[in-house]
């Protein structure tokens, strides 16, 4: 396997009093598209999402480890939904981005509601993949969460190739990616990991999306055992104009699975108003 971020610029950077490894893919190149933010899953290190990152070559991209995932080191104090968002617009200050079209997964999805919410100016387009409003999430398969809360699925390899199917949908192991997947994850420090989880505890966004006055993507797999299809319905009721696109076969990782048409998705709702403001 090749290395995932070979072009990718990758440093330890410092925000909101933490060190975080952040990469940024693009950005010293000339775009007619704003760059993304993208807000990454639980426990899931930048390698994960390298690939989309590639696949979306005509625009920056921006991605960072949390605390105690990947290459950022551990945390030694908690933060929450508020303090992160705050520590990654300070991140865009350094690196000089006003503004920014946001994308986050699974986990990452709610701290891109969060973000969108709290740093409304400086968000243009928001994508939720396999996401949740939080707490009032309509819970997945029990066989899937347990096997998302046992941390073998990050060292060992036999148990991940087990479950991989309960855990991510039977799509993405039927194709090349599941093995460079695998390969592409490092498990985070327990401590890191349990303050991801404590970060969400009773969060919710649902109060104040219907507030939320960004045009909205989301994207859903209906076969997905970790987050089922109804909580993107419920996303989609909740936010006033939202799209909801839902991908037939799709377990939790679809993003992968379905690469093609994920990011034909995610190209033609970020270019569309781009495409407006240009003919006008």
């Amino acid at each position: 396997m090749t290395d995932p971020l070979s072009g990718a610029d990758v440093s330890i950077m410092h925000a909101g009093g933490r060190d975080l490894r952040v990469a940024r893919w693009r950005l010293d190149q000339p775009s007619e598209h704003l760059p993304v933010l993208f807000f990454n899953g639980i426990g899931a290190n930048i390698e994960v999402v390298a690939p989309l990152a590639e696949a979306l070559s005509d625009r920056g991209f921006v991605m960072f480890d949390m605390p105690g995932v990947g290459g950022s080191p551990e945390p030694t104090v908690p933060y929450n939904a508020f303090t992160m968002s705050w520590t990654a617009a300070e991140l865009l200050d350094q690196l000089g981005i006003e503004e920014v079209d946001v994308i986050g997964i699974s986990w990452g999805g709610a701290m891109a509601q969060h973000f969108t919410l709290q740093h409304s100016a400086r968000v243009r387009r928001l994508v939720l993949v396999a996401t949740t409003a939080g707490m009032l999430m309509v819970p997945g398969n029990p066989a899937a969460l347990s096997k998302m809360a046992d941390p073998r699925r990050y060292i060992d390899a036999a148990f991940m190739e087990k479950h991989f199917a309960t855990l991510y949908g039977g799509a993405l192991g039927e194709t090349a990616g599941k093995g460079d997947h695998i390969k592409r994850m490092k498990p985070p420090t327990r401590r890191g990991y349990f303050y991801q989880l404590l970060a969400m505890l009773g969060w919710t966004s649902a109060p104040a999306l219907p507030f939320l006055k960004k045009p909205t993507l989301i994207m859903m797999g209906d076969e997905d055992q970790i987050v089922p299809v109804i909580n993107g319905r419920f996303l989609n009721a909740l936010i006033p104009g939202s799209e909801l696109d839902i991908f037939e076969g799709g377990g939790h990782l679809f993003l992968l699975s379905h690469r093609e048409q994920a990011v034909s998705s995610i190209r033609r709702f970020l270019a569309s108003e781009e495409e407006l403001e240009q003919a006008a």
